[in-house]
């Protein structure tokens, strides 16, 4: 018997791409569900005018809203990228990670962002979890990215960067924080003890110096860190045979592409994006803004209600 409905904060994403859409799919499909509550956040505007092209406006009068900073008039225009929707995806974001820090909500399910337009806001962003480190008052490189689907659990060492600043920011004990952050988003998630795959940097995690000494002065060492700590950790080994096994419950990526590829293979637009590491737990969806399709109310909802599922812990609505 449920006692008490999950609090999920849901600020939309970037406004002018597809996150008000999915957002306000999110919430039909869990209306009248008494083990979630969801609270949207974002510019009242944007949900108005998205409730009504979807035929939703009395399900909106019936949702917990929070408006946060309203976009200057003519700026709302689904998929148009542009400063002033940067600025409101991350004042939403930031309202309901504040909000979650407080104790208001249990978790937050972030919408798609879009990366470009922050950047033209004149803010710094490399994805939502260097957004949830700078809200909650930690050093950015102590929140990782989680990736979740298709059956694969995958935390990424680094993650929107450039290859060649990831490689020269990757270091023994950055491999460990992951790994570590990891393991405990999976206890949370009701895995006790995980078994941890580690991937190397270099094909075949570099044939002990052949294809180059990075996981012979990275990898290596952060594995038998994390054996010395009691984990259950094989590695590092080359991503592409560890997961042609597929016989662990977490696995530890270096670099971006290693993790997304298999996920986005194995789960195309119903992934889940967990922001790890800091004492708020934000999921995002692991898929884009789709601004090609954003205001056609075509979007496909599945991955954003899938991942109010996950952190809650309920059922999947049908």
């Amino acid at each position: 018997m449920i006692s008490q409905a999950v609090r999920i904060a849901l600020p939309l994403g970037d406004p002018n791409g597809i996150g008000p859409e999915i957002a306000l799919k999110t919430a039909a499909a869990y209306a009248g569900r008494p083990d979630v509550c969801l609270t949207l956040f974002g510019p009242q505007v944007v949900l108005q005018q998205t409730a009504q092209s979807l035929g939703l406006t009395d399900l909106l009068a019936a949702t917990s809203v929070v408006s946060t900073a309203a976009m200057p008039t003519g700026t709302f225009q689904p998929g148009r990228v542009c400063a002033e929707a940067g600025s409101a995806m991350i004042a939403a974001a930031s309202s309901a990670i504040t909000a979650t820090r407080r104790g208001d909500f249990d978790a937050v399910v972030a919408g798609p962002h879009h990366e470009t337009a922050v950047h033209l806001a004149g803010i710094h962003f490399s994805g939502y979890p260097s957004l949830v480190a700078r809200v909650c008052g930690q050093p950015e490189d102590s929140v990782f990215m989680l990736l979740v689907g298709g059956g694969l659990h995958i935390v990424h060492a680094t993650l929107h960067e450039s290859v060649q600043h990831a490689l020269d920011r990757l270091t023994s004990e950055l491999v460990v924080q992951a790994a570590l952050a990891g393991m405990r988003a999976m206890q949370r998630l009701g895995m006790n003890a995980p078994t941890i795959g580690l991937f190397g940097i270099n094909p075949h995690a570099g044939e002990n110096g052949l294809f180059g000494d990075a996981d012979e002065r990275i990898t290596k060492p952060a594995a038998e860190r994390l054996r010395a700590v009691g984990l259950q950790v094989d590695g590092p080994i080359g991503a592409d045979t560890l997961l042609a096994e597929r016989r662990h419950d977490l696995y530890v990526a270096m670099l971006h592409d290693q993790g997304h590829i298999p996920i986005k293979l194995l789960s195309p637009k119903q992934a889940s994006a967990l922001s790890i590491g800091a004492d708020v737990i934000l999921s995002s969806v692991g898929h884009g803004s789709a601004m090609d399709i954003a205001g056609r109310c075509i979007a496909d909802a599945r991955a954003m209600i899938n991942t109010v599922a996950r952190l809650a812990a309920v059922p999947v609505p049908t």
